[in-house]
């Protein structure tokens, strides 16, 4: 570990010639970075990945002008150092491989790595002895402090019409890839499995029973609702997203609903963990509720006399059967 460490040099203590070469390096991974962003958000967002389009082209123009620079001082062999090779400096979090990324957490980073390069900018002039290379970097600090503004821009165009439309695009894609069968999973964990936890536990009234029951109806539940969401819709027509991310959503939260309510039974008085899961039961229902009105745009009244309603009807059911 410690060799390790001992290869890489703090950025003070690296040569003129160097810091040129790690900032030609920077802006040539900063402009592929800003291509996958173009590349990745053409179709859904165009306004967005036009503006990426335009720093990709500055990116270009300023390494050139660094490369141009380099060569009258140095010559024409530059050495490869990058980022990873210098301690203290700042890094690039490889956070454009994730795929899941929104668009404002892009806009978001891209303001972040503009105003990383201005500052590196900066403190490289402040190190440069040679006053062409020292206006040089004076040059791109500003440049790139005129990115962040643009990175700025790409969030305040949310405003725009054409902001709001990617925005509203976004919006309505996380929708239907996580909310939507999300809120079905919860529907379906919360209210299917009300009617076996409550009878088993008024049937035999020990905690432990109930709560293996209330367990194993939740996994079921769970394991069945994302194989079903996953596989009766590829996305590709419907626009609903990956099967695997619905999927996702819709058995993680269909064991969550069901175990709401079965985790009380862990505690081992039968009526303290009774009392403890209608509370659980009824938070439960007036959650999804909220959130049907909230992400669904259902009227409250109405969701609550789908959710709240049926929820309590199942929930008697079970009672009744379990005491019967």
């Amino acid at each position: 570990m410690f060799g390790f460490i001992s290869d890489r040099r703090h950025f003070s203590q690296l040569s003129e010639d160097e810091v040129l070469a790690l900032a030609i390096s920077a802006e040539e991974d900063d402009a592929r970075i800003y291509a996958g962003y173009a590349a990745r958000l053409r179709a859904d967002y165009p306004t967005t990945a036009e503006m990426f389009d335009e720093m990709v082209a500055e990116e270009n123009e300023h390494r050139a002008r660094l490369i141009a620079r380099f060569q009258a001082r140095f010559g024409d062999v530059i050495p490869l150092i990058r980022r990873e090779h210098v301690a203290g400096y700042y890094s690039r979090r490889p956070v454009w491989l994730s795929k899941t990324l929104s668009l404002e957490r892009i806009r978001e980073e891209a303001h972040k790595m503009e105003l990383d390069a201005h500052n590196f900018y900066l403190a490289a002039a402040q190190r440069s002895s040679d006053p062409e290379t020292r206006t040089l970097l004076g040059e791109l600090a500003a440049a790139e402090a005129a990115h962040a503004k643009t990175a700025s821009k790409m969030r305040a165009s949310l405003d725009s019409p054409e902001g709001d439309a990617e925005a509203e695009g976004a919006n309505r894609q996380f929708i239907l890839t996580w909310v939507q069968p999300g809120l079905a999973g919860l529907m379906d964990g919360s209210v299917s499995t009300l009617a076996p936890i409550f009878a088993t536990a008024f049937a035999t009234q020990d905690t432990w029973t109930t709560f293996l029951v209330g367990l194993a109806a939740s996994v079921g539940a769970g394991i069945s609702m994302g194989f079903t969401e996953a596989a009766h819709d590829d996305g590709v027509i419907s626009g609903r997203g990956a099967p695997w991310k619905r999927g996702l959503a819709s058995g993680v939260m269909t064991l969550i609903g069901g175990l709401g309510h079965a985790l009380p039974y862990l505690i081992a008085d039968f009526w303290t963990a009774t009392v403890v899961a209608f509370v659980v039961v009824f938070l439960e229902l007036w959650a999804i509720a909220y959130i049907q009105k909230r992400y669904m745009e259902t009227p409250m009244l109405r969701a609550i006399f789908q959710v709240v309603l049926g929820g309590a009807l199942v929930l008697a059911a079970g009672v009744l059967i379990g005491t019967g």
